[in-house]
């Protein structure tokens, strides 16, 4: 079987935590920030887990890391 290739965007977006869960940056963050409360604009600093239900869906984009 030949190697994988990994998709480079996905690999750049997500990383893979100690105890094997993917970590992702959270959205709506790029612009029109001036809107946002402090305190919204500072959760969305903030990494989160990967849903489980798309789990399978990232690790098969990124399957070496």
């Amino acid at each position: 079987m030949p190697k994988i290739k990994t998709r480079r965007g996905a690999a750049k977006r997500f990383k893979v935590t100690g105890s094997g869960r993917i970590r992702r940056a959270k959205a709506f963050r790029r612009h029109i920030l001036t809107k946002m409360t402090r305190k919204r604009k500072r959760q969305l600093r903030q990494k989160t887990l990967v849903h489980p239900s798309d789990e399978a869906k990232v690790r098969k984009q990124i399957p070496y890391l």
